[in-house]
């Protein structure tokens, strides 16, 4: 079953931000380069992207699901629109789309 397990900040400098919610919630970063971190749970995380031209504007929640080519097709169809198509990252694979009401995913 889709659920949201994970939720991404663009950040502008991922060390400080790490040591501020780190210091405000005990939180615990694993460094993935140096421009991205997150949180490892296994509930629901969250990633700290500090690599500019991966951006989204808001909040980035991402869903994970258990087909990304078979989601990515069910997206499109359903009238959603790819803003990044399947690219690999540490953590897999994703993409991300803008939903029909202007709101940005990704779905892993």
């Amino acid at each position: 079953m889709a659920r949201i397990c994970y939720l991404e900040l663009p950040v502008r400098d991922v060390t400080s931000t790490k040591a501020f919610y780190g210091a405000a919630f005990d939180w615990d970063f694993t460094d993935f380069g140096p421009d991205y971190a997150a949180t490892m749970t296994g509930d629901s995380d969250l990633g700290l992207n500090g690599d500019a031209s991966r951006w989204t504007a808001q909040l980035l929640p991402v869903i994970q699901v258990e087909d990304l080519e078979d989601s990515l097709e069910r997206v499109e169809q359903s009238g959603g629109t790819i803003t990044l198509p399947i690219f690999a990252f540490p953590g897999g694979r994703r993409f991300h789309f803008r939903d029909p009401a202007g709101h940005e995913l990704a779905v892993m």
